[in-house]
């Protein structure tokens, strides 16, 4: 139980103006006895992404996690929130720790893309779906039983307040008390932790509303209590705690919806069963997978004129701010295989909804569920369930706040804090997530 204490904290949506003394204090205090940096997330700026840029010192176009979905285009399948950690193709730091400085450990809570990672310690949710349609709360964990000692520490991980309308600090919370009772009784060397809080408040009211502000107290709150509590254990050696900001939301107020697009263009088909409409990979010539601000478009057998039809309507779309289609991808880092065949990236004050019908009385029932696996993209209106209905909103003005867009400017940077002073990081300098790796190794091993 020797050796450094390194507690990373992934968060989402922090930045670098959220840092401050009067709603921020425990990130204020760390910054002002440490570091206080600008972070510049890698093109895409969603969480696998960042996350995968941040590990393994690369950006997408080598990793490989090019969004937080991949299409199988041999099965014609979309897959969202479930790659496992062999997706990522480069070395992460989970696996150097050992070289560097063997008998160090390290613990990975609530990542993407983590299961089967050599981290010593993981928890990340995996709910078991029985065949009854019903769900039962579960998360994978490594080394086998270790979810089980949390649940009879904590009771399960409530992932009713991970995702969805019920999504609010408990779920912070709960990851934190892990992360706290690990530390207790493992004592790993390094955590990353991922906090998804800010990410709430921001998408449903922009990240400049009051709401979002609330968010900020109540994050620092957490870490403020999650702090006390490690310094209490009286460990020889001082804990350093280093945050990063994943990506940096931007107020929005328009969606746009490019598989209706296309499907008036007629290159995207849909199948009707029970008056519902549901998108049909099979026939469609091109369709387009969302992810907040940009979308991969797939175009079946890559045919060169379907691309340049596509590439043409997207280009005169308001909203749509760059078109890349073959090897004009490689201008935002997303020339892998894995990359649909156009990039689109919207005006950071518009986001993409994947909807492809025209009227929302033939949107599939799945549309109005919290049903992050059967949709072919982000659905942020699942943060809402309307009364009315009795169901997920498919009011998209709703939408307030997105991310995703190239970090062209310091609106779209985040904050990197340490809480100490250290060489890995230079005060007022400007950094990459593909920065974090290699400062990461450093404060662990020097």
């Amino acid at each position: 139980m020797g050796g450094p204490q390194l507690y990373f904290f992934s968060v989402a949506g922090l930045r670098f103006q959220d840092v401050d003394p009067a709603t921020t204090p425990t990130l204020y205090a760390w910054a002002n006895s440490g570091v206080l940096a600008e972070l510049t997330p890698s093109f895409p700026c969603v969480t696998s992404s960042v996350q995968a840029s941040m590990w393994t010192g690369v950006p997408p176009r080598r990793h490989g996690i090019i969004g937080n979905g991949f299409f199988h285009r041999d099965r014609k399948e979309v897959a969202f929130w479930v790659a496992r950690n062999e997706a990522i193709e480069a070395e992460q730091i989970w696996d150097m720790i050992p070289q560097a400085s063997p008998g160090l450990t390290s613990a990975v809570w609530h990542a993407q893309n983590i299961k089967d990672a050599r981290a010593d310690y993981i928890v990340t949710p995996e709910p078991i779906h029985d065949p009854d349609g019903s769900m039962k709360l579960w998360c994978y964990s490594k080394p086998d039983g270790l979810y089980q000692q949390l649940v009879d520490q904590l009771g399960h991980f409530p992932l009713q307040h991970y995702w969805g309308p019920q999504a609010n600090i408990e779920s912070t919370q709960w990851i934190l008390r892990g992360a706290l009772w690990l530390a207790q009784t493992h004592a790993p060397n390094f955590h990353w932790i991922y906090l998804p809080h800010l990410d709430y408040a921001a998408q449903k009211f922009g990240p400049n509303s009051a709401e979002a502000k609330t968010a900020l107290v109540a994050l620092d709150q957490q870490l403020s209590t999650f702090r006390d509590a490690i310094e209490s254990l009286g460990r020889a050696i001082r804990p350093q705690y280093m945050v990063a900001g994943e990506y940096a939301l931007t107020d929005v107020h328009t969606a746009i919806f490019p598989n209706r697009l296309l499907r008036q263009a007629g290159l995207l088909r849909v199948e009707e069963k029970g008056g519902h409409e549901y998108l049909d990979l099979g026939r469609s010539a091109a369709f387009a997978m969302v992810d907040h601000q940009f979308a991969h478009v797939f175009i079946r057998d890559d045919r060169s004129k379907d691309i340049m039809k596509a590439k043409a309507l997207f280009e005169n779309e308001p909203g749509i701010d760059a078109v890349y289609a073959g090897q004009e991808r490689e201008a935002v880092g997303l020339g892998h295989a894995r990359s649909g065949d156009i990039i689109l990236v919207t005006k950071d004050t518009h986001w993409l909804a994947y909807y492809w019908w025209l009227d929302d009385r033939a949107a599939p029932p799945f549309a109005h569920t919290v049903d992050i696996h059967s949709k072919p993209g982000y659905d942020p209106l699942e943060l809402f369930f309307d009364p009315v209905t009795k169901s997920i909103s498919l009011d998209t003005a709703r939408i307030r706040g997105s991310h995703g867009v190239p970090a062209t400017g310091s609106r779209h940077r985040t904050a990197l804090i340490s809480s100490v002073r250290t060489e890995a990081i230079e005060q007022g300098k400007i950094y990459r997530d593909t920065d974090v790796k290699s400062m990461v190794l450093k404060e662990l091993t020097d």
